[in-house]
């Protein structure tokens, strides 16, 4: 690992019992602040995938700002997933379910048919948002080429849902 991944990870932040008792939040606002851990983590998440994508399917909300990133570097657009009833017309919409809840993303109708996305998230844990968005992507009649996240919550077994995900980091849910 290269000394600016190293750095990435030591800046993800941990909050105990947030958003409710027995969860530990980690936060990847500090990575985000600091530009040299921000361009080695989102190199290194784009690395797989070079070439291969069309647009850049960010997840609300810290996806987008790593969506944001990655696709100014690499000269696609992006593709916000929004939570529900943020977008005005949305072209589609899937439920999941939540390490500690249940949610519904949506995405507004962008895509051309065919086009190839690369969705990015800050952290896999139960894999549902990941899965949820790959299924929007299909309702839109676009193709998933990849997911990648910062951050994988160990023992989760968020790839049984979400499928191949490539992370950088790893750390126990």
């Amino acid at each position: 690992m290269t000394t600016a991944l190293q750095r990435a990870e030591s800046l993800i932040s941990v909050t105990p019992d947030y958003p409710e008792p027995g969860v530990m939040f980690r936060d990847i606002s500090p990575l985000l602040a600091d530009a040299e851990a921000l361009r080695a983590a989102c190199d290194e998440l784009v690395r797989p995938f070079a070439g291969s994508f069309d647009i850049v399917g960010g997840i609300e909300a810290r996806g987008f700002l790593l969506a944001g990133f990655i696709a100014a570097a690499t000269g696609v657009g992006v593709l916000p997933i929004r939570k529900a009833g943020k977008l005005p017309e949305p072209a589609a919409a899937v439920s999941y379910a939540l390490e500690y809840g249940t949610a519904t993303i949506e995405a507004p109708g962008v895509l051309e048919p065919g086009e190839r996305v690369l969705l990015v998230d800050d952290v896999l844990a139960t894999g549902g948002t990941i899965a949820a968005a790959r299924e929007i992507i299909e309702k839109l009649g676009a193709e998933t080429v990849g997911a990648a996240a910062i951050l994988e919550l160990d023992g989760l077994d968020g790839r049984a849902h979400a499928g191949d995900v490539h992370t950088l980091f790893h750390a126990p849910a």
